[in-house]
């Protein structure tokens, strides 16, 4: 039946639609072009724009899922309507081999055939205008968006089903790095990089969690992702850069950890969120803290476990509802009533730092992570009540609507002492903290051994970028 372009005059939220149409050069092959209107309503003049899929990335399920297609839409900012067009998936899937590589010229070289020849359709899935602008027909003009990322091969390891995060996969990359010399790649002496991913197909567009890996055998630099290379993990270093932002957020406590750790104490951590474990297993290898993670999935774990070297022997791990353990350990404290009881309590779920890293099952909400849960008063007030009067509250925030974010500033203001953010600069995360009580300790930071080795760890822009609001 054919489709009637009129449906397409004006903007219906959420409204998602997918279809496929001959290839304007190769009759036998089509194209799969898939249309969503933003669930949110945007100010000022609705705007339509595309987004060509890159060539050999059709069946990525940032490209070929209805969420990735709302994560992208939310990436470009103003944007009301995105229009997909690329390869059918289906008609020659990249994915039947284990190990995919990408040849951007030839990529540029179909994307450059698309602009051309599909300009009618994208008039024809823009907005009808009221002659004051746009085309001399009455539709507006459509922008073409461009998806870049530095992936050049990657390999699916394996695939797996959650009971309550749903189908995930692993997969190795080979990326081109654009610089060789940074926190991440000053001891890395090629440009490229062999990366392991953890990714949900309800978030396709965002990396649960990454680690690089590390050539077992060989040199780095003359290795291809493939079935004869061995690689290892390596969990020393964070290449996430909202983990590094996490982890920067220590700085306002330095002083604090200090003291602790003169006095014989190691400082305690709650991760809200495992994923694959890169932050647990840096807090507890390079930072010396007691990690404590909190995972519903079983599934997720055993992938942690199995590909991302998460060791449960040194981590205590609690498999559960995360906010449902908060408030657990935050109601047991209520009921201390006596010196000996808090002091037991205060060992047992007292912690230096929570640090919240878990996403929205639903990102239709105005909110990628966190869920929308959290920005309940009473949640953040249980989440307070378990830290110590050091402690700090980290939370990984990556709003689809500005509204969402300030509410959950609102509800810490209410309830903590200062609030502080650290912009992630990827337009996307940003980093809450929020700070029980603005008292320090008394340690000397001009002898702050923590302090010093934070900031060897980790890059000094993420330091300097922390800022009170």
């Amino acid at each position: 039946m054919a489709l009637d372009v009129k449906v397409f005059e004006s903007i219906v939220p959420s409204r998602f639609l997918s279809f496929t149409i001959p290839r304007p050069d190769l009759r036998l092959r089509l194209l799969r072009v898939a249309v969503l209107d933003s669930p949110f309503p945007l100010r000022g003049p609705s705007q339509v724009a595309a987004l060509f899929v890159p060539l050999n990335r059709e069946s990525d399920w940032i490209f070929s899922t209805e969420a990735g297609h709302l994560q992208l839409l939310l990436s470009f900012p103003g944007i009301s309507r995105l229009v997909l067009v690329g390869r059918n998936p289906t008609a020659d899937d990249p994915d039947s081999s284990p190990v995919t590589c990408y040849d951007e010229s030839q990529g540029i070289q179909f994307l450059e055939k698309l602009r051309s020849m599909l300009k009618p359709l994208l008039e024809a899935l823009s907005l009808k205008t009221d002659g004051a602008g746009g085309l001399e027909n009455g539709f507006a003009d459509v922008p073409i968006c461009e998806y870049v990322d530095n992936v050049i091969s990657r390999r699916v390891l394996t695939t797996s089903v959650g009971e309550f995060v749903g189908e995930m996969l692993v997969e190795d990359v080979e990326l081109e790095m654009e610089h060789t010399s940074s926190e991440f790649d000053e001891n890395h002496g090629s440009n490229r990089d062999f990366r392991r991913r953890l990714r949900f197909k309800r978030m396709p567009n965002l990396v649960q969690t990454e680690i690089r890996l590390i050539p077992a055998l060989v040199s780095s630099s003359s290795v291809e992702i493939g079935e004869n290379v061995s690689l290892k993990p390596d969990c020393g270093v964070l290449v996430q850069h909202y983990f590094v932002a996490m982890v920067a957020s220590l700085s306002l406590i330095a002083n604090c950890i200090e003291t602790q750790i003169r006095n014989g104490l190691r400082p305690k951590a709650l991760c809200l969120g495992i994923g694959g474990g890169a932050l647990l297993s840096f807090l507890r290898s390079q930072l010396g803290f007691q990690v404590c993670g909190v995972e519903m999935d079983k599934e997720v774990l055993r992938i942690a476990k199995q590909y991302f070297g998460l060791d449960d022997n040194e981590i205590t791990i609690h498999v559960g509802d995360a906010f449902d353990y908060v408030d657990e350990l935050a109601g047991v404290r209520k009921q201390s009533s006596d010196g000996k009881e808090k002091s037991c309590l205060i060992e047992s779920g007292s912690f230096d730092v929570v640090l919240v890293d878990l996403d929205s099952s639903d990102a239709w909400n105005g909110i990628t992570a966190p869920p929308v849960e959290f920005l309940e008063r009473h949640t953040v007030f249980a989440a307070r009540s378990i830290l110590a009067e050091s402690g700090i509250l980290v939370v990984n925030v990556v709003p689809s609507i500005r509204l969402v974010y300030d509410d959950l500033i609102q509800q810490c203001r209410e309830i903590f002492s200062e609030l502080y953010e650290i912009d992630v600069g990827n337009g996307e995360n940003f980093i809450l903290v929020a700070k029980v009580s603005p008292v320090l300790s008394s340690a000397d930071d001009s002898r702050n051994a923590f302090s010093d080795k934070l900031k060897n760890l980790i890059s000094g822009k993420y330091l300097d970028s922390i800022r009170k609001i």
